[in-house]
């Protein structure tokens, strides 16, 4: 880059000191007219290319370039010797001379630039590294013009130009030193000495490919303009608006500047793509601008006065000037973005052997175009043209070049005009393109179907022609018919095989065919029905599937979601294509069982692609922010038993009050303990921390004062933040005591509001108007992998464990669980988990908060007449909870009371039978059961309306991955082990208090026997810690529960085991059905076929099972109980 950029810098120091020398001194001196003198310099000067240009193509394929490169700069320095000598002198011939020997030296060295650029970068970095180069090549113009305007003229100048010029050659020469060594690309190469004929050859050979000849002549026709505009500035100035030496200067720099920012500019748009979508809009744009430019040359301006021009400052007084320099600013750029793909095709296109002649060609072209604009340009001042005359016709020239081009490339001109309004109004963002390269000549691009937009935002950003399969009544109408510029259609018809196998034929030969799997515009803002056939084509072609994501397009006024989301006029819009994938179905799979496979594979990678492409490496309250924008500030988002609904504004204000407050008594990244039940002060406070960095801890208070004190040892908290009244009426009393003796501070929110300053809310208030730059500002580290929350494990099989969740490992399990279900902001979640469970946290808090959907915190699941209730209160459409939860609120719920309700989500704990035909007969509403755990935050496996199979917790959801690990003695499934960004950060215990306990590898053992279908459904067979090992068979606690359960269906049972002398272990059953008897549980086992050693030896009744407040069993109580009972007897 430095050895060209000098080179072109030093070209242009010598020519236009030349240039200046002759038009204000030798040329009258030596009695000749100045235009026609400067006008046949730039002949003189591109003549050289078209001479010498075939020779210097053969040398630059035949040998390594860096060595040529090396040869030619140590003779610019001789060169730039004689140019000194010749300055003193004066002489204009011999001046005119070195400048023919110069160009000769820059034929020779312009298939080196170009032709090596390929040799040492990526075909993705072509468009950048010749923006770059075209940048470089511009500024080195504009300096090296610059400077030999300003010195040539002034006292000494001759001196200065003559050691510039030879200062800058040693330079360059020593600059070509540290250029990497290439192979000769045709090391066997005989050089033609007959360069005409060579020349000829080479013209013959760069027209086989209709690509790079019309590069080629595209290219050149670019110089010619340039040429015709950089020879006339000078005369443009002096002539036509009386300027002197420092105007053309002016006019040098917004042109170099103008070309410079357009080559870079290009890059950005094509995102290191080679292809000519934006070549014809850089063509009209240079009309447009050209024509206007022979307009806004009428102006008056003034004359000069006794051999007197006017200064660049005051040309700038006159209000036709920046008319003028606007014109040549924008000519020049639309110039940068009309050259730059040019180049990169004609060095990608070539054949790697005769690259460097191709680029030879390129050079005599151009030389030949230069030389035409010259002598046209001759011709024309004689007859008597203005320099505004001669633009003009340059303008009306170049129209019908860019009509020809328009022609050629009608694609290329929809495409670019449509990205470029697609650009400016929605603010488009493109991201991954690069893989659409890596998929190979077979590929079905398949996406989410949002909007109207979708097609036009597919095909705006793709480099070629694509075919849309689009059904076939949709084809029929007449808004379709435009689309038809900038893509083909195909119909596709389901009913009829003929459609489908004419795509397939398509995509066999290499046509890329985007399909919508979904069939339809979506009327939920999700995934909707996946239909089988993109699978089907993919399989029967032997094509790779790319999946595109499209978001942001839901909220423009052209979806189905009118009413259900904040439409707005120009939202941000961004379009994501993902890795290529391999669909490959089983062999002999046929029929109608291959195409459900193909369904089912298909909505698996829909699924995964808007989960991967999804927003979850970031922190939560950016995601909180991102909410507010999208659904406004207004939105009501929360609601609790007092009936105060607070809206995300008020949401923003409150957290910035109240985390100011945490802030002033925490340290940046400090964990801080929240001892509360849900409410508005309990998410309030959960965002006021995140606000300003901190990490909440949630204490789980049902737990007891003993754990509860442990969870605040285990976690190093120094404060903890709770609630007089909540303590008061959860006669929690005995837990205070105990935090405060582990030195932890205890604060009251009621002692805090009161505290509160009038500066303070302002203070939030402002920071609610611009809460992106405050959060910016005042959480310098924003890491998606820091400690987002502590959570506590229940204890439900011994000392609880506090679990490090970061912001992505909750954000990216609300995208997985977001990827399979269709809610938004027309939803009302009715949350009675509390927010101490991540269950609770992650599903029935975050998951709909930064959904935009309206959330009720109720701070007890235990209210069971009472929920129902709220839930028909509020018209709750989803709902989460436990099984022992929700057959309490089945029992003593109306019909009624769920009439709104669509979801119903279970987990935690097995689902019973019992309780899933109850709600499905009493509600209507089919219970869809899930899994997962604390430290998987929480969802693992999850059956959905689409994808549901009783009796097991449904398939994983997307971005997870698992093994099963074999346990001796359990023939059928195995350990689950799985991986994922939803994968906790660590563990901190008891025994390490404060130190982080990070995963062994990239897996988390579950603990939990489970099986895997064909489908992928899993089932669980219980606890790795609930099997017991009876007579030398393992026996699965969990499964003796379920038999118990379809016995006694209305009553809690719980399996525990004590040691047996002669078996190993026995079962012993603790229930609260009070005629519970083992003859009953006898007869039942050899009704349905369940052997004996499955049976529990001894029952023991209880009035009612002791559950944690997760809703969990409390199996820690229940072993204890029966351990005391046994020691007793």
């Amino acid at each position: 880059f430095l050895t060209q950029f000098l080179g072109a810098f030093n070209d242009n120091l010598f020519k236009n000191a030349l240039v200046i020398l002759i038009t204000y001194v030798a040329a009258e001196k030596a009695g000749y007219n100045p235009q026609i003198l400067v006008t046949l310099a730039a002949g003189i000067f591109i003549l050289p290319f078209f001479l010498f240009s075939a020779t210097a193509g053969q040398l630059a394929d035949r040998y390594d370039k860096a060595r040529l490169i090396r040869i030619i700069k140590a003779i610019e320095i001789v060169l730039m010797a004689g140019a000194s000598i010749a300055f003193f002198l004066e002489n204009v011939w011999l001046l005119m001379t070195l400048l023919f020997l110069m160009g000769a030296q820059s034929s020779f060295f312009g298939p080196l630039k170009y032709g090596i650029l390929p040799d040492h970068l990526r075909q993705d970095e072509l468009i950048g590294g010749n923006g770059i180069i075209e940048a470089g090549t511009f500024v080195s113009i504009l300096t090296g013009t610059i400077l030999g305007g300003l010195l040539i003229l002034a006292d000494g100048g001759l001196a200065w130009v003559s050691t510039f010029v030879i200062s800058v050659a040693l330079i360059g020469w020593l600059a070509s030193l540290k250029i990497p060594p290439t192979e000769a690309a045709d090391p066997n190469l005989k050089v033609e000495k007959n360069f005409f004929r060579q020349t000829l050859l080479m013209m013959k050979e760069s027209r086989q490919n209709e690509d790079i000849f019309l590069s080629i002549m595209g290219i050149s026709w670019f110089w010619l303009i340039g040429a015709t505009f950089l020879s006339q500035f000078p005369n443009y100035a002096k002539a036509t608006l009386g300027g002197d030496e420092q105007v053309v200067t002016l006019f040098l720099t917004l042109f170099s500047i103008g070309i410079g920012v357009g080559s870079l500019f290009c890059n950005k748009l094509l995102k290191g793509q080679i292809n000519a979508t934006y070549v014809p809009l850089g063509a009209l744009g240079m009309t447009v601008f050209m024509v206007d430019l022979f307009f806004a040359s009428q102006a008056d301006f003034p004359k000069p006065v006794d051999g007197q021009f006017i200064g660049a400052i005051q040309f700038l007084v006159y209000p036709g000037a920046w008319r003028i320099l606007f014109d040549l600013s924008m000519i020049s750029a639309c110039g940068g973005v009309y050259i730059v793909p040019l180049y990169a095709i004609l060095q990608s296109r070539s054949e790697v052997t005769h690259r460097s002649r191709t680029i030879a060609a390129n050079n005599i072209m151009n030389a030949l175009f230069m030389v035409a604009a010259a002598i046209g340009t001759i011709v024309m001042l004689k007859l008597g043209f203005s320099v505004p005359q001669v633009f003009l016709v340059v303008a009306v020239m170049n129209a019908l070049v860019a009509i020809y081009i328009c022609r050629l490339l009608p694609h290329a001109l929809v495409q670019s005009i449509l990205r470029s309004l697609l650009q400016l109004f929605y603010r488009v963002e493109v991201r991954g393109l690069e893989h659409y390269e890596k998929a190979g000549e077979r590929a079905v691009l398949i996406s989410n179907h949002l909007s109207f937009l979708d097609a036009l935002l597919i095909a705006a950003w793709l480099p070629e022609k694509l075919t849309f399969a689009i059904n076939t009544h949709i084809a029929r109408a007449w808004w379709v018919k435009p689309f038809l510029a900038l893509a083909e259609t195909l119909p596709l018809d389901p009913t009829n095989p003929l459609a489908t196998r004419r795509l397939i034929d398509k995509v066999k030969q290499g046509q890329r065919l985007v399909i919508f799997p979904e069939g339809r515009l979506t009327v939920t803002g999700s995934l909707m029905k996946v239909y089988e056939g993109p699978g089907m084509i993919a399989d029967k072609a032997g094509a790779r599937l790319i999946p595109v994501r499209l978001d942001g397009a839901q909220f423009t006024p052209f979806t189905r979601l009118r009413g259900k989301v904040r439409v707005r006029w120009f939202p941000k819009i961004t379009v994501t294509f993902l890795e290529p994938v391999d669909f490959k179905l089983p062999e002999g799979m046929k029929g109608r069982k291959r195409r459900r496979r193909a369904g089912e594979q298909l909505y698996t990678l829909m699924t995964e692609m808007l989960f991967e492409s999804g927003p979850y490496r970031q922190t939560i309250y950016q995601s909180l922010l991102d909410a507010a924008s999208t659904h406004g500030g207004q939105h009501t988002i929360a609601e609790d038993q007092d009936f105060k609904p607070l809206s995300y504004f008020q949401l923003l204000v409150r957290a910035s009050v109240l985390g100011g407050v945490f802030a002033h008594n925490s340290r940046p990244g400090e964990k801080v303990g929240l001892l509360l039940p849900n409410s508005l002060g309990l998410l309030i406070s959960f965002f006021g921390l995140h606000a300003y960095g901190r990490v909440p801890a949630m204490l789980n208070f049902s737990t007891g004062a003993r754990n509860v004190a442990l969870a605040c040892k285990t976690a190093c908290l120094n404060t903890v933040y709770t609630s007089r009244k909540f303590i008061e009426l959860g006669k929690l009393e005995a837990m205070v005591e105990a935090i405060q003796k582990e030195n932890v501070k205890l604060v009251y929110l009621e002692d805090v509001a009161p505290t509160v300053s009038i500066a303070q809310k302002l203070k939030g208030l402002l920071t609610a108007l611009f809460p992106e730059t405050v959060y910016r500002r005042r959480v310098k580290t924003r890491r998606s992998e820091d400690a987002a929350v502590v959570l506590f494990t229940s204890g439900s099989e011994g000392t609880p464990k506090g679990v490090v969740l970061s912001h992505q490992n909750i954000l990216a399990n609300r995208l997985q669980v977001g990827a399979l279900l269709d809610f938004g902001p027309t939803d009302v979640m009715l949350n009675v988990l509390p927010m101490f469970h991540s269950f609770g946290l992650t599903v029935g808090t975050l998951l709909p908060i930064l959904s935009g959907i309206r959330t009720f915190l109720y701070p007890t699941p235990l209210h069971y007449r009472i929920i129902p209730e709220v839930g028909y209160n509020i018209n709750a459409t989803i709902m989460l909870g436990t099984d022992t939860f929700l057959s309490g609120y089945a029992r003593f719920a109306n019909p009624y009371d769920f009439y709104n309700m669509r979801y119903v989500f279970a987990g935690a704990e097995k689902l019973k039978d019992e309780t899933r035909r109850v709600w499905q007969e009493k509600f209507g509403i089919r219970i869809l059961e899930g899994y997962g755990a604390t430290e998987t935050a929480p969802v693992l496996a999850l059956n959905t309306p689409m994808h549901h199979k009783p009796g097991t917790v449904g398939r994983l959801v997307p971005g997870m991955r698992h093994r099963l690990e074999s346990i001796p003695g359990i023939d059928e499934g195995g350990r689950l082990w799985v991986s994922g960004p939803n994968v906790m950060s660590g563990y901190l215990r008891a025994e390490n208090p404060g130190i982080l306990e990070a995963p062994e590898g990239e897996w988390y053992d579950t603990g939990d026997i489970v099986t895997l279908d064909d489908e992928g459904y899993i089932t669980i067979k219980g606890r790795a810690k609930r099997f017991a090992k009876v007579g030398g068979e393992m026996v699965s606690l969990t499964a003796v529960e379920s038999m118990l359960a379809a016995l006694w269906p209305e009553a809690h049972h719980a399996v525990v085991t004590v040691p047996d002398p002669k078996k190993g272990e026995q079962l012993v059953l603790v229930t609260d059905f009070q005629d519970a008897t083992r003859d009953a549980v006898i007869r039942h086992a050899q009704e349905n076929g369940i052997g004996e050693i499955n049976l529990p030896k001894t029952i023991r009744i209880v009035n009612q099972l002791p559950v944690l407040g997760t809703g969990k069993t409390d199996y820690v109580s229940i072993q204890s109980m029966v351990n005391s009972a046994r020691e007793n007897a």
